[in-house]
């Protein structure tokens, strides 16, 4: 049984609507991700998983 891949970066954020561009000189085109929909996404050109924050109780 192969186990899942892990992406390369968890990056935690506080709002739904993010954008990525890669970071660094050799990053990637912005794009905008919304985590409406189970609170993650993963960016399709670097693979980061954005993971919305847990609200403080």
């Amino acid at each position: 049984m192969s186990q899942p891949i892990e992406p390369p970066e968890i990056v935690e954020v506080e709002t739904v609507e993010i954008a990525c561009d890669g970071g660094g000189a050799l990053g990637h085109p912005k794009v905008f991700l919304s985590l409406a929909n189970g609170g993650r996404v993963e960016c399709p050109y670097c693979d980061r998983m954005f993971v919305l924050k847990p609200a403080d109780g």
